[in-house]
């Protein structure tokens, strides 16, 4: 009965042709290479190989049953792989990437429901911001991540929406917030921006900044802050106003600045949440596990996306 150590032996002496190097590349003496072949030859019931001077030649029967034979060890080192990561997924490090304000949204109860279904597992939430996530993937640090996109394109990567987080006008001034506003008076807004280092690629930004151009008006600022915290806290005072997404909204207009309301935008506007990997990649457990589990939780809290 042939075994997948004769098969790993045979595919090595017709790569090589040489059993002697064969066994150089295995780590075994050459007779043990030589005897695995033997026993795969009776198994089989016929010569793989013929003798020409130093080397060897494969058989008729050695070219049919080469693509056979590496389909057999691709599948046994696949079935090997997948123990291993389940293995790593329950004592390894499960490392995602999410957008700056996911900590806002879900990032204390997604490790929560990480460490609920795999207590021993490390957990790492990579990113500042959601172009800061898309270097981390472009460089091979992570498998995958959920960001804000602010549209559903991304060269080299899988791009799939699951959810989107309404943009709105947050002002301590009731006035400013009785009715949609709309680009004319988002233009002459006195406003306060967070993210101020990813100014040119924030999501947010790029969507006020399509909304604005396409009725003719340019976007400004008065104030540049790095964390939107710092932002909440200066409209709060009544200082300037501000478009935050929703689910920041929620989570800091209550502890930062209660007086404050907001308003939609006319028209509406959304960040879009997706899940990004690198197309056609295979994902480990590891990654489907946080894809699934993120989902779930920002599904909850927005508006999900459902795909067709």
């Amino acid at each position: 009965m042939l075994s997948l150590h004769q098969l790993r032996c045979f595919l090595t002496v017709y790569e090589h042709g040489s059993l002697t190097a064969a066994a150089e590349e295995l780590g075994y003496a050459q007779p043990s290479v030589s005897e695995q072949v033997r026993a795969l030859e009776k198994s089989v019931g016929t010569p793989l190989f013929t003798r020409v001077g130093r080397g060897v030649v494969p058989t008729a029967a050695a070219e049919e049953m080469r693509p056979h034979a590496e389909r057999a060890v691709g599948a046994a080192e696949e079935a090997r792989r997948a123990a291993q990561d389940v293995t790593a997924l329950e004592t390894g490090t499960v490392r995602f990437g999410m957008f700056g304000t996911a900590r806002l949204y879900a990032g204390a109860s997604l490790v929560a429901d990480v460490l609920q279904r795999h207590p021993g597992v490390r957990v790492e939430l990579v990113g500042q911001n959601s172009t800061d996530v898309q270097e981390h993937l472009r460089r091979g640090r992570i498998e995958a991540a959920m960001i804000a996109v602010p549209a559903v394109a991304s060269e080299g990567m899988s791009v799939t929406p699951v959810a989107r987080d309404e943009l709105v006008y947050v002002s301590s001034d009731p006035e400013r917030v009785t009715t949609p506003v709309t680009a004319a008076r988002l233009a002459r807004a006195s406003l306060v921006m967070s993210e101020t280092t990813w100014r040119a690629t924030d999501s947010t930004r790029i969507v006020l900044r399509q909304m604005l151009h396409e009725t003719g008006y340019n976007p400004t600022t008065r104030i540049e802050v790095e964390d939107v915290e710092t932002a909440v806290e200066l409209v709060g005072m009544g200082l300037v106003d501000s478009i935050l997404p929703r689910g920041v909204v929620d989570a800091l207009l209550p502890r930062l600045a209660p007086n404050a309301g907001w308003v939609s935008l006319r028209p509406r506007q959304y960040d879009s949440l997706a899940i990004v990997h690198r197309a056609n990649a295979t994902l480990s457990p590891a990654a489907r596990l946080m894809i699934e589990l993120a989902t779930k939780r920002i599904q909850a809290i927005t508006e999900p996306i459902h795909p067709r």
